[in-house]
């Protein structure tokens, strides 16, 4: 791939890098933060980021909530996807956001807010207007961003949402033996799910008021889901379980 672009900052590089079908924005050397494909935009590439798009059979959300930007690709698919949402954008380096705005085709307009901040810090502030679904991504090069998986920033995220609002994390597989993060999530959350991918990632769907749909109207649901995003949500909707209260 040649690098099309670079900058350093307090926290590291961040490198853009294209061929003649993805583009690829990295935090170091073997890392693969965001892949958008140049000619589908809105098509997600990355398994985990479709697996949290599960959230979508839950709830049909007018107002979202991203904690981590990377190159925006999940709010492309969003805004793309569902068109009166309303997407906030929280992202904590100004270099990333440059270079999502630049290079990745970065959907803009009264409809997407993009505030350069800490997550937590800002969180703390509160939002203008309590939002349906927060998806909370944080990464830097060295790995996830500890500081998602605490009581603290659960609890903020939770003043945030709407009553009937979900939480979307993506963790690592190795969280699946943190009990305290699911025990954080329960005294807010009535329904939580979890499912897993290839990729290692472990994401967390957790809402607060619980959905009653079967899962033949899940899978329902999925299959019509799945002919817009341009990717099957099917084999996620198969590996969620949901997790005892």
């Amino acid at each position: 791939m040649q690098t099309l672009d670079s900058r350093t900052d307090e926290w590291g590089v961040v490198t853009v890098k294209d061929d003649s079908v993805y583009r690829v924005l990295s935090f170091g050397a073997g890392d693969e933060q965001s892949r958008l494909l140049k000619h589908q935009p809105h098509w997600l590439q990355h398994e985990y980021a479709q697996a949290m798009l599960l959230v979508l059979l839950f709830k049909t959300p007018a107002r979202v909530l991203l904690l981590g930007l990377g190159g925006g690709c999940l709010a492309t698919a969003l805004h793309y996807q569902l068109k009166g949402v309303h997407i906030t954008a929280v992202e904590l380096r100004s270099s990333v956001i440059e270079l999502a705005t630049k290079y990745f085709y970065l959907p803009y307009g009264k409809r997407m807010q993009i505030i350069q901040a800490e997550a937590n810090n800002w969180l703390q502030t509160g939002v203008e207007r309590k939002v349906d679904i927060i998806f909370t991504d944080l990464y830097q090069a060295q790995g996830a961003d500890q500081g998602q998986f605490h009581a603290t920033f659960i609890e903020n995220c939770v003043k945030q949402l709407k009553l009937d609002g979900w939480l979307v994390i993506n963790a690592w597989m190795e969280h699946q033996n943190d009990t305290s993060l699911l025990d954080d999530l329960k005294p807010y959350f009535s329904d939580i799910r979890t499912t897993h991918t290839s990729s290692h990632n472990w994401i967390i769907i957790a809402g607060r008021v619980p959905n009653t749909d079967t899962h033949q109207t899940l899978k329902q649901k999925a299959h019509e889901l799945s002919k817009a995003l341009g990717f099957s949500l099917s084999a996620h909707l198969n590996r969620l379980s949901c997790e005892s209260l």
